[in-house]
């Protein structure tokens, strides 16, 4: 079995800041960093670092040309392919990150060469992958309907992160989609209802899409998910907040990457969230994804947090 993220590849410009920027305020940062990012090549790094060593993991998507070298070899480092990354004229996608005291941040997104995939270059890739084999996919990309339509075509499981929201998404063909990850605001979106109930928000979800899994990623409060047979729900655990940035990929990789290793929902929530605790506790993006062996670490000797 293979793992296909087909997704963005940015450049992020993080700076720390008291306090985000108001309208018509002129503000210093304290800090400026720069980090590999973008919520796909997150979450293959994410993946790779969860199973890397036991699962053949690919990334697809578009770069600029004078970062390909660079990102080729950051995905090799953590044992992810690029063979499907394609290198093109535009430049590569970037975000202008604000992070406060807090540790909560704020993006500007720009999508540069994510927004140039093509369906030629979509069709090549996906002849190399088939029943069984898992396509993750998040919405920073062009050609979202499409690549989903070959991926089913081929008969992969098809995870779907469907981050940033936008209005198209709803014209998407979701009922091919197997497995939901989203946020409470990404949810009520989809499905049309703003509860304040995490469990109405996840049951009008799983009536409008019955057949898919379903996670729910509820911030400090935890983390419910339902399949076809149960719901499950874990908490968070009790660490300092450096940097919110990657939480949410380190997330989505470490679950899915704990599912492609055969373990079941509630022990891949368990070291998902485990994962995403550890992400925000370090700065940035890709060097705060942490690794399977201090995941297993940190969770088996962790108390056990509450969902609250």
């Amino acid at each position: 079995m293979k793992i296909l993220n087909f997704g963005s590849i940015n450049i992020d410009y993080v700076y720390r800041v008291t306090h985000f920027v108001r309208p018509g305020e002129t503000l210093a940062a304290d800090e400026r960093s720069v980090f590999p990012g973008g919520k796909g090549l997150n979450q293959s790094v994410s993946l790779g670092r969860c199973c890397g060593t036991e699962r053949d993991i690919f990334h697809a998507g578009c770069i600029g040309r004078a970062d390909a070298d660079f990102i080729d070899a950051l995905l090799r480092e953590n044992r992810v392919s690029g063979m499907f990354v394609e290198t093109c004229e535009s430049v590569t996608g970037h975000t202008i990150i604000q992070v406060d005291e807090n540790g909560q941040n704020c993006i500007l997104l720009y999508s540069g060469a994510n927004g140039a995939q093509s369906e030629a270059h979509i069709a090549r890739v996906f002849r190399r992958f088939g029943a069984g084999d898992y396509l993750v996919l998040q919405n920073e990309i062009s050609c979202v309907a499409y690549i989903l339509e070959q991926a089913h075509a081929a008969g992969m499981k098809i995870f779907f992160n469907p981050s940033p929201y936008t209005a198209d998404i709803r014209k998407l063909p979701l009922e091919y989609v197997d497995c939901f990850l989203l946020n409470e605001i990404e949810a009520g979106d989809l499905c049309g209802t703003h509860a304040a109930d995490e469990s109405v928000l996840l049951a009008k979800t799983a009536a409008a899409f019955p057949r898919a899994e379903i996670v729910l990623t509820l911030g400090k409060r935890g983390v419910v998910c339902k399949t076809d047979s149960a719901v499950y729900r874990y908490g968070t655990y009790d660490v300092p907040v450096v940097d919110t940035t990657a939480a949410g990929d380190t997330f989505t990789g470490y679950f899915i990457g704990c599912r492609a290793l055969g373990m079941d929902a509630p022990a891949a929530l368990k070291y998902a969230s485990a994962a995403s605790s550890l992400a925000v506790s370090q700065r940035g993006a890709v060097p705060s994804i942490p690794r399977m062996h201090r995941v297993r670490d940190f969770a088996d000797s962790a108390a056990v947090p509450s969902f609250n």
